[in-house]
């Protein structure tokens, strides 16, 4: 797991800990779930078709990558400070 995250969909709803995964095949989200008695976890809250999962899925990983950056970026910018 690299991230938990929350989404907020046009300023009157949101999801909390919906997780950023690598997986065998790159980045993937799980959305929130729980352990129901049978042992099995199941979905709280989920897109209802693949179209709007991926759209979720694009716009969280874009903002996770843009993040890393962001943060990657200022850790060398206060280590280039140390040097000074």
């Amino acid at each position: 797991m690299k991230a938990v995250v929350s989404i907020t969909i046009d300023d009157e709803f949101v999801v909390h800990d919906i997780k950023v995964i690598e997986g065998e095949k790159g980045l993937f989200i799980a959305m929130p779930s729980r352990k129901a008695t049978d042992g099995e976890y199941r979905d709280i809250a989920h897109p209802i078709n693949s179209g709007t999962r991926n759209e979720i899925q694009k716009i969280i990983l874009t903002k996770y990558e843009e993040t890393l950056a962001r943060e990657e970026a200022e850790a060398e910018a206060a280590s280039a400070e140390d040097f000074i």
